[in-house]
């Protein structure tokens, strides 16, 4: 049976005004054209649902079982429509966003502003290592991440639009704290507390002492940036992380930024998502806002950065 709903709406004019003519005026159509539909209708259904009776035309009890079911068959198409209209206008929606560790220093005034403009919008934030945010995209599980490396491989798009710097840090009273600079060499003589494998940071300083052909002394693997500001802290060792995760402690004089040359590492930020995956209204609004549009993730960092302390690199 292949009723259609242009058909259920001619009907339920004809069967509304019991004519033909006033049913083919609302709708825009002639007259031939509504009988015809009217005719194709009964003949899919295998009943007559309209009867002329006189110059008017009337509902058989087929037709009155069908007006019954037309209207919530027109009621649910409405519904329908509203509904696409609210996600197409961003009025309602789920947003899933998969980032590292490192971006949620930055990114919640983002997501607060994206928030703000489209309260409707509900935003799901999983936070978790590189692996873990590329699995999630890999998945479909969230539609968007971001990312500090992009991944080597052809199913996912990826788009830069920040710079994710990393520095060295120690505790205030280590030796070199006070030095304007310092040959790279002088790193292997340091206890280095490092982040967990699958890391984007780890990854990132690790191609960077091999290119260098330097080595390093490993101290504790830790899983979280916190957890290795904490260590250095307290003197485990120093550590490498990204300049956006210290302002707080630059300013309170809780850490130093070691000037190594060749730091800092200038990494960048990516959002990805999936080549094949068609994005949402949502998302493709918080990718804008990543790129600089109102309240942009950029613009939140250069705030943030004007207000710390600036490291300073060896070739600045």
């Amino acid at each position: 049976m292949q009723i259609t709903l242009r058909q259920l709406r001619i009907f339920d004019a004809v069967a509304r005004h019991g004519s033909i003519s006033r049913a083919a005026l609302e709708l825009g159509l002639t007259q031939p054209a509504v009988s015809m539909q009217i005719k194709q209708m009964e003949d899919q259904l295998g009943l007559v649902v309209v009867e002329q009776v006189g110059r008017k035309f009337a509902l058989t009890e087929a037709g009155h079982e069908l007006c019954f079911h037309a209207a919530r068959i027109g009621n649910q198409t409405a519904a329908m429509m509203t509904a696409m209209d609210q996600f197409r206008e961003l009025e309602r929606g789920v947003l899933r966003v998969a980032v590292v560790s490192t971006a949620n220093y930055f990114l919640p005034p983002v997501i607060a502003s994206f928030s703000k403009d489209y309260p409707g919008v509900r935003v799901s934030l999983r936070v978790a290592n590189r692996d873990c945010v590329l699995a999630a995209v890999s998945s479909n599980e969230a539609e968007l991440a971001i990312v500090g490396h992009t991944p080597e491989r052809g199913d996912v798009v990826a788009q830069y639009f920040m710079d994710n710097p990393l520095v060295v840090i120690a505790a205030p009273n280590h030796p070199l704290a006070s030095s304007q600079r310092i040959d790279l060499c002088r790193i292997e003589e340091e206890i280095l507390v490092i982040r967990e494998q699958g890391s984007g940071t780890r990854a990132a300083m690790e191609r960077f002492f091999a290119e260098a052909g330097i080595s390093y002394q490993p101290g504790c693997e830790l899983n979280t940036n916190e957890a290795i500001k904490q260590a250095v802290q307290s003197g485990l060792g120093i550590g490498v992380v990204p300049a956006q995760t210290i302002e707080l402690e630059l300013q309170a004089g809780r850490l130093a930024v070691l000037r190594f040359n060749g730091f800092p590492i200038v990494r960048r930020w990516f959002v990805i998502h999936r080549s094949d995956k068609r994005l949402s209204n949502a998302a493709l609004a918080f990718r804008t806002r990543l790129f600089g549009g109102k309240d942009g993730a950029k613009k939140c960092a250069d705030r943030n950065q004007a207000r710390a302390p600036q490291p300073v690199s060896a070739h600045a």
